[in-house]
This record gives C-alpha cells, sequence and structure tokens, in this order.
C-alpha cells in the first residue's frame, strides 16, 4: 500500500511511464489547436484558406506526433486532433482548396 500514498511525480499530464515529455506534450497541444481551428473554420465557405492550411499543418504535426509518441494518453489526444484536421482540411478542400480564390 505503499504506492497509494506516494504522490504521482509525473512531469506530464499525459505521461503515464512516469517521465515528462515536453516535445510530444507541445505536438499534442499544437496538433489539438489546429484542428480545433481548422474544423471550425470549415463550416463557413469564405474561410476555406484557413482550413486547408491549418488541417494540411496539423495533419503533418499530427503524424510526426504519432511517430515519436511514447504513450497511449498521447497518442490518444493524437488521434482526435488528426481526426479534427482531416475534417477541416477536406472541408477546406471541397470549399476552394489551399489556394482558391488567389489566382
Amino acid at each position: 500500500m505503499a504506492q497509494a500514498l506516494r504522490p504521482n511525480t509525473a512531469g506530464s499530464l499525459f505521461a503515464t511511464d512516469g517521465r515528462p515529455h515536453p516535445v510530444q506534450d507541445a505536438l499534442l497541444a499544437v496538433t489539438l489547436v489546429l484542428g480545433v481551428v481548422a474544423f471550425v473554420t470549415a463550416m463557413f465557405d469564405g474561410l476555406h484558406l484557413i482550413s486547408s492550411w491549418t488541417g494540411l499543418v496539423g495533419i503533418l504535426t499530427g503524424a510526426y506526433g504519432q511517430w515519436i509518441s511514447e504513450t497511449t494518453r498521447e497518442r490518444f489526444g493524437l488521434v482526435l486532433g488528426l481526426g479534427a484536421s482531416a475534417v477541416g482540411f477536406f472541408l477546406g478542400m471541397a470549399h476552394g482548396g489551399l489556394f482558391g480564390g488567389l489566382f
């Protein structure tokens, strides 16, 4: 029962192995923010440039985060961010694309 009295001193909310993962946590946060921005802006036709670019960058950061992630909690958050980024990217592409209306 000694483990029940020991405080959790892990340096990360998402690290279940007891070690901090600052790079993975940063990629997780960036992917989630980009995913939310891409998903929300994809609902408006005129914001297709923002949704498609943030979705593309969110997909790339999420893919790299998946590649270097070490715990299941990190991967779970990355999958959520990747999904939102992908939906935002594809809807942005359907509404005009990465360069639609610029040329």
